[in-house]
């Protein structure tokens, strides 16, 4: 059982990731979502999701729109002004970059991904410290947060999270490591553990997960690691400490 503070490791995790860190996982997850809808049937992509208003090429487009502009901020400022056409925040920005690929072949959505993940990624390492710590104000469900915390964590859990929902929507089995998939997992239950601040203890079943307490006395958890992402995700109902969701 590990005790969650500011400075423990996770069975060999690093509790708070650096920058480097999100950069390292970002590429391996992207190469793992270009692997996975490689592989996909053409009665694949028309699949509905978790993602309610999204079926499986529709995943991809939002996917293809958002590494797009983290290789450039102006990007994401036009989505930004844009978005808010449609909806506040975030979600304005996500239906942007639905609709702006809404002709596209999931072929050609597959190209664009591999090209705008290299460029997105190689852009995220290079921005400097001194903007990375600006506070920005995103809109709901990001809030102000800093341009760090979107670059690096949100972008990472996004394509993560629709790994997740790819593989469930399709019915195939997600592939899950202690290293990669595990390492955020850790950091999810990090933020979580911090943003709620009660007594706790946490068993996450399967390769991504681990036992994670703080305090005593807390509330008792047990289920799989990825389900407890879904929930913290919205993607599915918690109640007591899940009842708590974290920007993905």
């Amino acid at each position: 059982m590990t005790e969650i503070d500011n400075h423990t490791a996770v069975s060999g995790r690093k509790a708070v990731m650096s920058h480097q860190d999100w950069m390292s996982a970002a590429e391996r997850e992207y190469r793992l979502l270009l692997e996975m809808f490689a592989g996909l049937a053409a009665d694949d992509w028309h699949r509905p999701t978790d993602c309610d208003e999204w079926d499986v090429r529709e995943v991809l487009a939002h996917l293809v729109g958002g590494a797009v502009s983290t290789a450039s901020l102006r990007e994401l400022r036009r989505l930004q002004k844009l978005g808010r056409k449609f909806r506040p925040g975030v979600d304005g920005m996500n239906d942007v970059e639905v609709l702006e690929r809404a002709e596209l072949s999931p072929e050609q959505l597959l190209i664009d991904l591999a090209v705008a993940a290299e460029r997105g990624v190689r852009a995220r390492r290079r921005i400097p410290g001194a903007i990375r710590v600006l506070r920005v104000p995103f809109g709901p469900p990001l809030g102000v947060r800093s341009v760090g915390y979107l670059m690096d964590r949100v972008y990472t859990r996004d394509a993560w999270m629709h790994r997740v929902d790819i593989t469930r929507a399709t019915s195939r089995t997600m592939v899950l490591t202690a290293d990669h998939d595990g390492q955020l997992v850790a950091d999810i239950v990090w933020e979580w553990a911090h943003d709620h601040g009660q007594p706790f203890e946490l068993t996450l079943t399967g390769p991504a997960g681990g036992r994670f307490s703080k305090g005593i006395g807390g509330q008792r958890l047990s289920l799989d690691a990825v389900q407890f992402c879904r929930i913290l995700s919205g993607r599915a109902a918690g109640d007591g400490l899940l009842d708590r969701q974290l920007p993905f």
